[in-house]
Parts: C-alpha cells; structure tokens; sequence
C-alpha cells in the first residue's frame, strides 16, 4: 500500500457514502440500542452458509453479509467486483485490490464517533457495565512530545533495531541467531509489550534475557551489545553448547527455541484444549503441522517415496496387498518458517562442507505442499490459484543465515531484512547495508520467511 493509503477507497466516497457508513456502524457494527442489537443479531448471517460466526464482513458495495474465514465475502467481491467489505465485529475495512486492512482518516473518523455514540448509549442501561475508552493525547501531551528530545521518529531510513553483537569466543553462531529472531516481527511485538510473565524464582529465566535483549536492540544506541548473560543462560540449559568450540547455528537455533518454549508456557493466559499442543508465544509463531499419506501405486500415485516390496500395505481401496508410496504435506503452516539447507555431511568415510549453490526466492508460495492442495490433486480439482484473493500461504523472507568457511574453520553471518527492501548484513559486531543481489547470491544455510498475511482469532 502506498503511503498515502489505500487507492481504492475514492472510488466508494460517492454521493451519501459518509450517511450509508454512518448507518453500517449503527446498525451492524458497534449496536448500541437494544433494537440495533437485535436487528443485528436476527440480520447478521451469512449470506452463502448460513453461518453467524466465521468472521462476518458487510459489502461497502451493496447489502451482503459473508463470512470472511470461509471466503464467502472473497467470492462475492471477486464476482461482483466490490473491493470493500467492513469487519462486523471490530468495524475495520478491507480492501479486496490491496489485500489487507486499510486506514482511511473520515472512515476512522466516522468509526470512532458512532462507537462512542453506542457507549454511550450502553451507559444509560443498568448492569451494562463500565465501558472500555480508548485514548488519545490532549493538546498538552502532544505539545510535550513535540518537544521530547527522546522521541524517536520511525522513517523508511530508520536504523532502530540494528545493533551489532561482540563475539565472545566462536559465539558468532550464536549471534547469527539472535540477528534472526529479533528481526522476527511477532516476536519482536510480544517482548517490546512486556507480555512475559516470569514465575522461575531464580534469575535463571531465557525469556527475561531476551526480552532484556529486545530492549537493549530497540533502545536506539549504536555501540555493539556484550551477550554475556545470553551466552552463560544457554550454556546453563543447553550444557551441550557450553564451551568455546565451534557450534552449529542450526542446533543452537533448536536448542534456543526449546528452552524459550520451556520458559514461556501460556504467556497469553490461554488455556489449550489439546494437552499436545502449547499456547505459549514460540508454539504460536514457529510451529506447523505436518500430514503423512501412505499412498497405493494401484489406486493412486502422488509424488513418491518409494517404500518397495517389503513394505507392502492392505489398500482400503482395491483390498490388496500393494507397494505404496509415503509423502509428507503441511497441515497447518507456521507464521515463521525456517528452511535448513544441508551444508554438512558426516559419514564414516567423509566429513565435507556442502557448497552447492541452492536458489531461494525472496517470496514463497506453499500452497503446492499443503495437504489440501495434495487432496484436490487427488480428486482432479486442484488449480494453481492465480486470482489476488488467495495469498494465506505466501511468504517472504526476512532473515538469511550463511556459513562461510570449511568444517574445522568456519563463520557463520547473517542478512536480516529492516524494511520492506532494505537488507543489512550482521557480522557479529559489524553491520553494513546489503542489496537483495547479495542476498540471493549468498550461500544459504539458514532460510527465515514470514506469513505476508495473519488471520487473528
């Protein structure tokens, strides 16, 4: 989206379209009559399913109420091309064109005024209860900031965040990864909010070192940070790591993220129904869901690992006996995915570095190797999607670990992405500007990408 927002917004600003938001607000929105909140509870349904959940938007365009988890709102402003809907629950707009939620000043305007209207109107009813306000500045606040000495503007230029790290004995394995993970954009957003809520009586704690090393990268200063307290907490926990030989970033990424998740269990205050499965703030950005499908060669054939003769399975389909093939597929994806490239080989006979040159984009579709894109390939119905609605499975890449150097000799550095197109290079306590031609001709080692679009719950 351009800086001046979202284009297709004038196209909407026509003839009543403040009085038509107005109403929208009133009515299906925010409610604050008991009449309103009936007529929206009876109103409110999916004009495709049914359904009164699954995220209800409202058309900007003409009166249709969809659902947005299922895509029912996506299909009607494809078809119909209307480029707007509104949340019906929190009351912001998406732009069907620009892919995402977008900032209008009079639509923002417009919002806050009917939401206070409808507080105010829940106030005068008895056993409502106090409502949330939000805040803005007064005047004075905002003449206060103005002349902050400290106040930090955010530009496109801006180097906050950038900080180099002292090698404190082949420690750049682990810098490479600290580069990594606060450049991680939800990671970073949870540890600057100060949602970590320590309850390890000693000072023992990996996540209130990190969250002391988010603050110490985002506090503006240049001079490169000493992790002596990072490197001693994980030579506590990971006693596999302690020493100052050379260590594998990739093992040390592992090994953090583990004790992190050790640490950090249900930070949010959620409780998961799964006992399997933690709520906890690495769960929720690093971890996926994988499926694997044994397949009969008889029936039907995907993409294979060959299991042979030996391996015979009973098919449900045919009832006999038959050589299979075994795939693995993503079931859930993760917000952050993290490739390993094999760069070493141990066997009894060699030991060698990989130098292979393997090519990464720098976005990534994984629609193909999602179970239900393997599914429709089954059944015939599978299509390369090509229309702008369908980007839940895109990513781009943010951080690039490399390992320069043999096995017994090495240095490991990494390129981290500060905006949208400005690339840095980390070499422990040095830090240069890169251009994405560095970055694609580098090696590759490490391959960090991030989800270009996040549903919330």
């Amino acid at each position: 989206m351009s800086p001046a927002g979202c284009p297709h917004v004038n196209g909407f600003k026509v003839d009543n379209w403040k009085q038509n938001m107005r109403l929208i607000y009133q009515c299906f929105v925010w409610s604050g009559s008991a009449e309103t909140r009936k007529r929206k509870a009876k109103s409110c349904i999916c004009h495709m399913c049914g359904a009164h959940l699954n995220r209800l938007h409202s058309c900007l365009s003409c009166v249709f109420f969809a659902c947005f988890a299922k895509k029912h709102i996506h299909e009607h402003a494809k078809s119909k091309r209307h480029n707007l809907a509104i949340d019906l629950l929190y009351g912001g707009i998406y732009c069907f064109m620009c892919q995402d939620y977008i900032y209008d000043k009079d639509m923002e305007q417009i919002a806050k005024e009917e939401q206070r209207k409808a507080w105010k109107m829940q106030a005068c009813v008895p056993g409502a209860g106090e409502k949330y306000s939000t805040w803005e500045p007064t005047k004075r606040e905002l003449e206060l900031l103005r002349h902050n000495p400290k106040r930090r503007r955010i530009t496109s230029n801006c180097t906050i965040g950038l900080r180099g790290l002292i090698n404190l004995g082949n420690t750049c394995f682990m810098n490479c990864i600290v580069q990594a993970l606060t450049h991680t954009p939800l990671l970073r957003d949870f540890f600057l909010s100060d949602r970590h809520k320590c309850e390890m009586q000693s000072n023992s704690c990996l996540v209130c070192e990190m969250s002391q090393l988010f603050q110490e990268f985002y506090s503006g200063h240049r001079s490169p940070h000493i992790p002596f307290r990072l490197l001693h907490l994980v030579w506590t926990h990971a006693r596999h790591l302690a020493g100052y030989e050379q260590q594998d970033a990739h093992e040390f990424l592992i090994a953090a993220l583990d004790v992190l998740h050790r640490h950090c269990k249900d930070d949010n205050g959620k409780k998961a129904n799964n006992p399997n499965h933690c709520n906890c703030i690495i769960d929720q950005i690093f971890t996926g869901g994988l499926q694997s499908d044994v397949t009969c060669q008889v029936c039907q054939f995907t993409r294979p690992e060959h299991l042979g003769s030996s391996a015979k399975i009973k098919c449900s389909g045919c009832h006999s006996y038959q050589e299979s093939t075994k795939q693995l597929t993503m079931k859930k994806l993760p917000i952050v995915a993290c490739f390993h490239v094999k760069r070493f080989e141990h066997s009894a006979k060699l030991r060698r570095k990989i130098t292979t040159y393997v090519s990464f984009p720098l976005e990534l579709d994984m629609t193909p190797f999602m179970a239900s894109s393997k599914e429709s390939r089954m059944n015939g119905q599978y299509h390369q999607a090509l229309e702008p609605f369908n980007n839940d499975n895109k990513y781009s890449l943010f951080a690039v670990v490399n390992h320069q150097g043999t096995l017994e000799s090495g240095h490991y550095t990494t390129f981290i992405r500060q905006h949208k197109d400005q690339w840095f290079k980390c070499d422990d306590a040095i830090i240069t500007k890169a251009s994405i031609k560095d970055v694609l001709d580098s090696e590759g080692y490490l391959l960090f990408y991030h989800k270009q679009f996040l549903e919330y719950e």
